[in-house]
């Protein structure tokens, strides 16, 4: 038996306050979830156009710079 099974850790399939997937809880996870993925995609709205500046800066720096061979 896997340890902490026997100390009554193991009944109620996981946490017994739940009250189901629209429980209190469940709407707490559901908001704390929503949040997150808000910030996230607006994080990357924001940080999207300093990305491709700083891709297009690395770009024009690779051609810029006098080789003798390229290996791009």
């Amino acid at each position: 038996m896997p340890r902490g099974m026997g100390r009554g850790y193991g009944r109620g399939f996981g946490r017994s306050y739940y009250l189901g997937p629209f429980g209190f809880y469940g709407l707490i996870d559901l908001l704390l979830l929503i949040g997150i993925l808000y910030l996230l995609v607006k994080l990357f709205i924001v940080a999207a156009p300093y990305a491709v500046g700083l891709l297009v800066l690395l770009i024009l720096r690779e051609f810029m710079r006098p080789r003798f061979w390229r290996s791009f």
